[in-house]
């Protein structure tokens, strides 16, 4: 690879998109020794569950749904 771009997308779960980059960068500094500004992330967008293909960000997306209805049920049932 060398010096060539590489084009590749990264589902990634996060708050909001400087959260989804700092992982990017994380994890291919990490994970690939690839320094910071050798890194261009182009876009960020949100995506739908339906269309999320790595089943490890599917799971942490179902479980964040289902943690955020447990929490709203909580709180109605400590006001009443």
């Amino acid at each position: 690879m060398g010096d060539r771009w590489q084009e590749f997308t990264k589902e990634m779960v996060g708050n909001d998109e400087d959260a989804v980059k700092e992982q990017v960068y994380s994890r291919l500094g990490s994970k690939h020794r690839v320094k910071r500004p050798k890194i261009r992330i182009s876009e960020v967008k949100e995506i739908p569950l339906e269309d999320v293909s790595d089943p490890i960000t599917r799971y942490r997306l179902e479980d964040e749904k289902t943690e955020r209805k447990v929490k709203r049920k909580k709180r109605i049932k400590k006001g009443e």
